[in-house]
């Protein structure tokens, strides 16, 4: 291993076998392993008979931390960085680590190998050859509709983490706001209780009331289709008076249906309708 690199380690996701022989030579011969959680990457070094020092670098001392790991680099120390699972920077730390190194001049290698969000695309039955990866959904219901309001035209395939305790929130948000997607949900990956299911979003929803999930999970959701092209004021006017002419249907779910149609984020529509009502 050549002096002063940083080596950017893809550790299991589960499983402690899913390591590659390049990983564990890695872990071994590296002077410090920059660890998300120490306890938790202990269990794997030392299922490996591993004993390489370590220090704690995750998101609340990532900034303070970044200048530390970095002057022991130029002081030609050979660093490793791990996540508690996967691959660095994909929606943990590191990222800021890479940048800062690679603006100094020092190597920065990658060690491929396990990741979440490419192991449930694989499995998932959606196209692979255009994905997008948003990381988690914000845990706010006001945010987290936006964020899917700001998504409702992707065409290519996305893909999210989310956590047991929102997971149903999230997913009943994106059949108001997509529509009833094909997705496919993956959770538990390379566990014992390792599951993915495949259906459309309404079906998980139903699914989930009444069986409540637990683990880490993953979603993989098909992008919009066919795309309409963004629709003129009149236009907009003129779906909404249709859709609540006889008062069967009301000003929210008149909007809602025409946000699934166009993509149009929501707060557009009612702007337009508003502004037209006061006329």
């Amino acid at each position: 291993m050549k002096p002063g690199t940083l080596y950017i380690v893809a550790t299991p996701i589960g499983n402690l076998e899913d390591i590659s022989v390049r990983a564990i030579r890695v872990l071994r011969e590296a002077d410090l392993i920059a660890a998300e959680d120490t306890r938790h990457t202990k269990i794997l070094l030392k299922h490996h008979g591993i004993n390489t020092r370590l220090t704690s670098f995750h998101d609340h001392n990532e900034r303070e931390k970044t200048p530390v790991l970095i002057a022991k680099l130029l002081d030609g120390s050979t660093i490793a960085c791990v996540s508690d699972a996967g691959t660095p920077g994909v929606s943990d730390p590191g990222y800021l680590l890479v940048k800062e190194a690679a603006a100094r001049g020092i190597d920065v290698v990658a060690v491929p190998g396990p990741s979440a969000l490419v192991s449930s695309l694989s499995v998932s039955g959606l196209p692979m050859d255009s994905f997008v990866f948003h990381g988690f959904p914000p845990s706010r219901s006001a945010r987290r509709r936006r964020f899917f309001e700001s998504l409702a035209v992707e065409t290519k395939t996305m893909i999210f983490f989310e956590s047991p305790v929102r997971i149903e929130a999230s997913l009943r948000d994106m059949l108001e706001i997509f529509g009833d997607r094909y997705i496919s949900l993956s959770r538990e990956l390379t566990k014992l209780h390792e599951e993915t299911r495949r259906g459309h979003i309404g079906e998980l929803v139903e699914t989930f009331e009444h069986e409540p999930l637990k683990g880490e999970i993953t979603l993989v959701v098909s992008g919009r289709e066919t795309v309409i092209p963004h629709l003129s004021p009149d236009e907009i006017w003129s779906r909404y008076t249709t859709a609540v002419a006889g008062d069967a249907v009301s000003t929210r779910d008149a909007v809602a249906a025409i946000a699934r149609e166009t993509g149009m984020p929501k707060r557009e529509i009612y702007e337009i309708v508003l502004s037209r009502s006061r006329k």
